[in-house]
């Protein structure tokens, strides 16, 4: 059984519906923390969703510096404001970054070809990485680069190289350019000021509480444990830092469908974990329930979907299985409707001539499809 209520309300907390809660795409990426990113086309996609579905204003926040992609969390690219990706990948990527580091071996690299790959990198990507001017540099430029330097790329060594040097805050994914982000150099792209120890003090209880606060803003009602899958940080640092701003969020437990209850006691059928979520969600929830329960296609990786540790708020093992065959990592695009996967789908036709192809999971009526059909008329893809 699907738990129809927490689905509603973290749809409306992750801003899918109704006026956009973000003034814009470079808002609403801080105010999540981090958006999953490695499918470029889509989470390009979920931005544009969430605030009001203008692809052109999130490519532009790219292009301005704005929002980056890195590898701050899970050795998996992400989407982040530039003001966030330097502390964020400082304070969750080092165990990562530490077992990329060990893959070398297998890879045939060795401490002088990173070496080696970084200072190809600085020299070719250096009179592009201005923000808001300079437009990167293209990974097939950069590898091209690095094979002219004697630095061999095939069989997944330069990307490899790349990830790393991204996850040690040399490099990051900018501006939009031929259908990908650019790389540029970090510290010349990057707010100066803003890594671990310039935001924070060096502090990772407070850079901790500062993610925490984001996180459950945006992804609740959910637990310390979807905070601890989602960023790969301890228990015990999460806990200090709900500690210290628990008090700008609200708190209860959830029952087999999902409604938040105050105490543990009333959340009949729940697990009785403890949940945070922004202030007054609940009672926006119970007057936009209808709302929330509306239809919605999202791209493939979406927040929604991977944004907690359990995905079966939103479908059942079949739902999941069919979203994600073979739990193989790779994301079909979700259909929802009242909370719930009703199927997935894809595009199919010539560039102006697409249309909707729906896999369905869950019947679908005639008046739905439409409502479908007109979602997938305005959906914001970055190629035609």
């Amino acid at each position: 059984m699907t738990q129809r209520h927490l689905a509603g309300a973290r749809i409306l907390a992750q801003g899918l519906v109704g006026t956009p809660r973000f003034g814009g795409p470079t808002e609403a990426a801080r105010a999540f923390g981090a958006h999953q990113g490695q499918d470029v086309a889509g989470v390009m996609a979920s931005l544009a969703l969430r605030t009001g579905g203008d692809l052109d204003a999130v490519l532009a926040a790219f292009d301005r510096g704005e929002i980056v992609r890195g590898y701050p969390m899970r050795g998996t690219v992400f989407a982040v404001a530039a003001d966030t990706l330097a502390w964020l990948t400082e304070l969750c990527a080092a165990v990562p970054l530490r077992a990329a580091i060990s893959r070398r071996g297998r890879l045939e690299l060795e401490d002088h070809h990173v070496g080696r790959a970084q200072e190809v990198l600085e020299a070719v990507a250096a009179e592009h990485s201005m923000p808001g001017i300079g437009r990167g540099v293209l990974r097939k430029e950069l590898l091209s680069a690095w094979e002219e330097a004697g630095i061999a790329t095939g069989q997944g060594r330069g990307y490899h190289v790349l990830n790393e040097l991204i996850s040690a805050g040399v490099a990051a994914y900018g501006p939009w350019r031929d259908g990908e982000t650019a790389v540029v150099l970090a510290q010349e792209w990057l707010p100066a000021g803003t890594d671990l120890q310039g935001a924070f003090g060096g502090d990772e209880v407070a850079a901790t509480a500062e993610l925490a606060l984001r996180y459950f803003t945006t992804h609740g009602p959910a637990g310390e444990r979807d905070l601890a899958w989602w960023s790969k940080l301890p228990l015990r640092t999460i806990r200090a830092a709900i500690a210290q701003v628990q008090d700008r969020l609200e708190s209860g437990y959830l029952d087999r469908t999902g409604r938040l209850h105050a105490r543990a006691e009333e959340a009949r059928g729940g697990d009785g974990q403890q949940v945070w979520c922004r202030p007054g969600l609940p009672e926006e929830y119970a007057a936009r329930a209808k709302e929330a329960m509306t239809e919605l296609l999202l791209p493939g990786f979406d927040e929604l979907v991977l944004g907690y540790r359990d995905r079966l708020f939103l479908m059942d093992d079949d739902g999941h299985q069919s979203l994600v065959p073979g739990n193989n990592g790779v994301f079909k695009r979700a259909a929802i409707r009242r909370g719930e996967v009703v199927g997935t789908w894809t595009r199919k036709g010539a560039a102006g001539r697409r249309s909707l192809v729906l896999s369905e999971l869950r019947s679908v009526s005639d008046a739905q499809r439409r409502r479908f059909e007109r979602l997938f008329a305005a959906f914001p893809y970055t190629v035609p």
